[in-house]
């Protein structure tokens, strides 16, 4: 269609239309006596220049982060909990039931530890009066003098429920308010789950943990090195100040010594809380925590879940 034509419709297809025609022209008027500039409207594209914000950034040194390279599953556990983090990343790198409350059993002698290094000068004496504590002990006798140092070993080592009890009567205000520092201690540490009755870790009502909250709390406990010195020792032999009362110590850990590269920490059992264990590991300068709780053997579990580990994970 040529463009005679084309107008010639167009001038058609107003004329069907009065209003369309009166606007059309009314428009053209407009234009016609519009002053060029009025209808024109220049974009100013000028940047404008401002205030750059400096910031002060340090990288730090990168961590590198633990890969499964084999594509190896975990090993079976009957553990009904568990927990493993590489240390330096703070990478999970296994959880089984993370954050379920049990009864932690003597794995709360790790917070009784901390809040005996933090209350108690190492060379205090403690005069054991009466020891009234079940389970597990240290063989305290009455009478006896003994420095907190020992009785840190007693705890630790022997896994001693004697040994806890003395240290949370000899704080000021007795068990009562040592095991409120416990709680305290545990909310800065920001254990969401946890809870202490007893400085020893008898099965009570409200006095339970999680995997998540222990491994936490390892991580805390191993920044003493006096705690990990404890931890880390088979056997022991502590006396009272006068040697003439003496305790033969042995770990309850049977994983030192076997486990290459084991740290130890802290071993629980009762009934009801079936066996339980947090450890530290370290190989070719990679660190791992591992907690199981509810276990039937935390010892075969627990090395199972660390030979998991370094046989089957990268760091890069």
């Amino acid at each position: 269609m040529n463009a005679s034509l084309k107008i010639k419709n167009f001038l058609i297809f107003l004329r069907l239309d009065k209003l369309r025609f009166f606007n059309f022209i009314t428009t053209l008027v407009i234009f016609a006596v519009l002053p060029y500039g009025e209808y024109k409207y220049p974009l100013d594209y000028q940047v404008q220049a401002g205030p750059i914000r400096e910031v002060e950034y340090d990288l730090g040194e990168v961590s590198l982060y633990p890969t499964n390279v084999t594509g190896r599953q975990a090993p079976y556990l009957s553990a009904f909990s568990a927990f493993l983090i590489d240390l330096d990343s703070k990478t999970i790198i296994f959880q089984k039931n993370p954050d379920y409350q049990l009864f932690p059993a003597s794995t709360t002698k790790i917070m009784t530890a901390l809040v005996s290094l933090e209350e108690y000068d190492l060379n205090e004496v403690v005069e054991i009066k009466e020891v009234n504590s079940i389970g597990q002990k240290m063989g305290l006798e009455d009478g006896e003098k003994i420095t907190v140092n020992n009785l840190l070993y007693g705890l630790l080592v022997q896994s001693g429920n004697d040994s806890a009890q003395v240290l949370a009567d000899y704080y000021p205000g007795g068990e009562k308010e040592f095991v409120k520092r416990m709680n305290q201690k545990a909310k800065e540490f920001n254990l969401l789950k946890t809870n202490f009755t007893n400085p020893a870790g008898i099965d009570e009502l409200g006095h339970l943990s999680t995997t998540h909250d222990l491994a936490i709390l390892a991580v805390e406990a191993i920044k003493e090195p006096k705690f990990l010195e404890i931890v880390g020792t088979k056997e022991i032999k502590v006396s009272d100040v006068e040697g003439e009362i003496t305790h033969e110590l042995e770990n309850v850990n049977k994983l030192l010594g076997e486990v290459k590269g084991l740290k130890g920490i802290k071993t629980g059992w009762t009934a009801s809380a079936g066996e339980c264990l947090v450890s530290l590991t370290e190989r070719d300068e990679r660190e791992i925590i591992t907690v199981v709780l509810g276990s039937q053997d935390r010892f075969g579990e627990t090395k199972a879940l660390i030979e998991w580990v370094f046989g089957n994970f990268k760091w890069e």
